[in-house]
């Protein structure tokens, strides 16, 4: 028996997955500012490229950095709340590793529903 995976249990997985992996970055490096954002970035970045290609679009590195520019306007509130309690213990480490996975999860649906628009006006 096969089972065809869609379209949109690919994207799930792809945001699921990218998300689970910022949240465990963010939580890893919560003590340190901002040392999580580098990786954090590459893992949208690669995410947005992945979410266009499941749309058949072409996107460079460089492009999916633009977009996640784009898509990512919260960056400032979550650097803010990492210089206020990401130094914090365990407290840190649980806010900063939920404020990394709820971007993540926001950037990527941010990205699905661009790409399904694109892919509507082609």
């Amino acid at each position: 028996m096969s089972y065809e995976i869609s379209k949109e249990q690919k994207i799930h997985g792809i945001i699921h997955t990218a998300a689970t992996g910022a949240g465990m970055v963010g939580a890893g490096l919560a003590q340190l500012p901002g040392a999580d954002m580098p990786v954090i970035a590459s893992l949208q970045t690669a995410m947005i490229v992945a979410i266009s290609h499941e749309y058949g679009f072409e996107l460079t590195k460089t492009a999916a950095a633009d977009l996640l520019l784009t898509f990512a306007a919260s960056i400032g509130g979550r650097a803010l709340a990492q210089c206020l309690v990401g130094w914090i213990p365990g407290w840190g480490n649980a806010i900063n590793a939920a404020t990394a996975a709820t971007l993540t999860e926001a950037v990527g649906w941010a990205a699905n529903a661009y790409f399904a628009s694109e892919k509507g006006m082609a």
